[in-house]
């Protein structure tokens, strides 16, 4: 199965840089990690629930650790509860870190 990449574009603040590509690899490789799979398994289309078997505590943990790792605020309930697809983790942390 190949693997669609995010679109690359860079975020760019101040005090870093960033592409989608780099966000999504972070993402698989913290999402391979956390869900026991191969990181070649966890695409941009992957459904967190679906695919990869998420209940919603594991989407918290999911959340507290993607948090950590690119120093984010706290994710809301609700912004986690329309979260979808890896694809939508990658599009929320590049929003999350261009603001």
């Amino acid at each position: 199965m190949q693997r669609q990449r995010p679109l690359e574009s860079k975020i760019v603040r101040e005090d870093f840089s960033v592409t989608t590509e780099e966000i999504f690899d972070k993402v698989q490789d913290i999402v391979a990690e956390q869900f026991s799979r191969e990181k070649d398994e966890v695409t941009m289309e992957s459904l967190l629930e679906d695919d990869l078997g998420a209940d919603s505590v594991d989407l918290v943990d999911l959340a507290v650790s993607l948090e950590q790792e690119f120093n984010l605020k706290e994710t809301e309930e609700s912004v986690l509860s329309e979260i979808k697809t890896i694809g939508d983790v990658v599009a929320y942390i590049a929003k999350q870190l261009a603001e």
